[in-house]
């Protein structure tokens, strides 16, 4: 039939947070590298008789995300228990949020392939407790519950991907926030960070969700997780247009394979008979020590707006500012520049681009020597436009999809096409700082470049 179909996607990111102890637990969160099953207790083991209580510092953190995401934090919110079998639960539940989440309706903007922002909304950001960790040798299988307890975060979308592009993003600006805010490291390898996406296909123009969804379980890069999801996506294509019916069910990703595996048949939330957690009250910051204005006050500029200041404020371009915000240590480090340069006569333009052209490590080079040696580059800027047109020109030359790119005829939806075009020139002005070693005079070169591409 070859019939076109639309990618519906939703995805959910755990995070660990780099608390002090375990959710409800005083055993160590430092389990990392440790002997298996050092970090326990009868709390986090699910003992007769053991009481959990909350960790305060780990639902503070709960709420920093979900005020970053946009949500409202809920005035009460409930742990329930849910309830399914399986090995690395110690308790034979999890401690966890269904029906009264913490942090409720929020959004994210990302970016599309065409490079037009979109609003991802936000369902959820729940507080609840890791698993313990599954270790396969051979026809064994060993468990460790050191990590069993862990604080976690689950942040839900609503399923608004269409790409795997606005999947990535997403997922590399939530790590960039964890960061930020100081709640994870958000290390994906250590398993600090887990992503996995609900993904289902339809025919454009249908308005209801498919009757079905695959989830993507606990990949633990973007790269796999671009991988799995375009794989899964023509899997079910392929598998509509012979006729087969999809179900629901849960698949793992075979990184050597290439391909994603059936794991089992998914379970709809009243599989898991959600209940109240007896032992927990509820959490109210109205009536708790928990003061969600004293959190507001804690929250730091989060990177998006930090870049949208360094465009307005250091007349930087939105590529430079995307790059000098990527960890908050570098954007504290151009800014101390900024001051230290500005009694030396040396432009924030000029220190962003040494910093991002020459890739120096901010650890080993102080500020001074910094200015000191863009100062000793001063005289080598290009500002003659002849041989900035050249330059400009090889960048063209060099680009050919990224010019059709900019070129090509505003697509439908109106306006979209504009911002499309902002971040091809973009692009460009990148590769003339890269051509030129980062002489280029910056803020001659975008008229320079679409001058050009009038031709």
């Amino acid at each position: 039939m070859n019939l076109i179909y639309e990618p519906i996607i939703g995805l959910e990111v755990h995070v660990e947070l780099n608390t002090k102890t375990k959710m409800f637990c005083r055993c160590s969160a430092e389990y990392f590298g440790k002997d298996p099953n050092t970090h326990t207790c009868p709390v986090c083991l699910g003992l007769p008789g053991a009481l959990p209580y909350t960790n305060k510092a780990a639902i503070e953190g709960c709420m920093k995300i979900g005020l970053a995401l946009n949500c409202t934090v809920s005035e009460k919110s409930l742990f329930e228990r849910k309830n399914y079998f399986y090995p690395d639960l110690s308790k034979g539940y999890q401690i966890s949020q269904y029906r009264w989440p913490l942090c409720v309706n929020g959004w994210v903007e990302v970016e599309d392939p065409h490079g037009n922002s979109k609003k991802i909304r936000i369902n959820r950001a729940h507080q609840e407790e890791d698993t313990g960790k599954l270790t396969h040798r051979g026809s064994e299988t060993l468990i460790d519950f050191n990590r069993c307890g862990l604080p976690l975060v689950e942040i839900v979308t609503e399923p608004d991907f269409k790409d795997v592009e606005e999947v990535r993003d997403y997922a590399k600006k939530l790590q960039q926030l964890f960061r930020y805010l100081g709640v994870s490291n958000a290390d994906m390898e250590r398993g600090d960070m887990r992503l996995e996406a609900n993904v289902s296909v339809r025919l454009p123009g249908q308005k209801e969700l498919p009757n079905y969804r695959v989830e993507l379980k606990n990949i633990n890069s973007f790269r796999f997780m671009v991988a799995a999801i375009e794989y899964e996506i023509k899997r079910q294509i392929a598998a509509l247009e012979k006729g087969e019916k999809l179900s629901q069910e849960t698949r793992g990703w075979n990184a050597d394979k290439k391909c994603t595996y059936l794991q089992r048949s998914k379970e709809e939330a009243h599989d898991y008979r959600y209940f109240p957690e007896p032992d927990i009250p509820e959490i109210s910051y109205q009536s708790s020590d928990i003061s969600l204005q004293t959190i507001k006050d804690q929250m730091p500029e989060l990177p998006w707006d930090k870049q949208k200041r360094f465009v307005s404020e250091f007349k930087l371009i939105q590529s430079q500012a995307k790059i000098l915000t990527e960890s908050k240590e570098l954007a504290a480090y151009f800014e101390m520049a900024i001051k230290h340069g500005k009694e030396h006569g040396v432009e924030a333009v000029s220190i962003a681009n040494y910093l991002i052209n020459t890739k120096i490590n901010i650890e080993e080079i102080l500020i001074a020597q910094l200015i000191d040696n863009i100062k000793g580059k001063k005289a080598g800027i290009i500002g003659d436009e002849g041989e900035l047109e050249k330059l400009a020109q090889q960048a063209i030359d060099e680009n050919p999809k990224v010019v059709q790119d900019y070129k090509q005829s505003l697509p439908p939806p109106i306006g979209e096409g504009k911002k499309g075009k902002a971040s091809a020139i973009n692009v460009l002005i990148g590769a003339v700082m890269r051509i030129s070693g980062g002489k280029a005079d910056v803020s001659l070169v975008k008229p320079i470049l679409e001058n050009l591409l009038k031709e």
